[in-house]
């Protein structure tokens, strides 16, 4: 670092913490599925990150309160397939064979900004 003035305990909780950040990222794109950020700036980018985490934790709600034993992503990917689809989610779940999902990497639904 440039700062001088600064102790080199103090960097190193500098550098600790910009860490922190760079796994709290790592997260969102493993399990958040975030790819990039659709705008540039400060407000977009916070605006898309509660989002999804607001999807995921909603996700997640659904699979502990319907006692799934399916993967996030798999519930993820299920609910992906059949958002325009007017079915109760515990059919859903019931009839959905994971395995029988195509190609999950390029949904049959195109996403909203493809």
């Amino acid at each position: 670092t440039n700062a001088k003035q600064l102790s080199a305990l103090d960097v190193a909780n500098l550098y600790k913490k910009r860490w922190l950040i760079e796994l709290f990222f790592k997260w969102l794109k493993q399990h958040l599925k975030i790819k990039k950020f659709w705008g540039t700036t400060e407000n977009a980018v916070r605006i898309q990150i509660s989002v999804a985490i607001i999807t995921y934790c909603l996700v997640a709600i659904v699979q502990y309160d319907m006692k799934l034993k399916r993967s996030t992503y798999e519930v993820l990917q299920i609910l992906s397939i059949s958002l325009t689809d007017k079915t109760y989610l515990r059919d859903l779940f019931d009839k959905t064979n994971f395995n029988d999902v195509k190609d999950l990497n390029n949904p049959i639904i195109p996403g909203l900004f493809d």
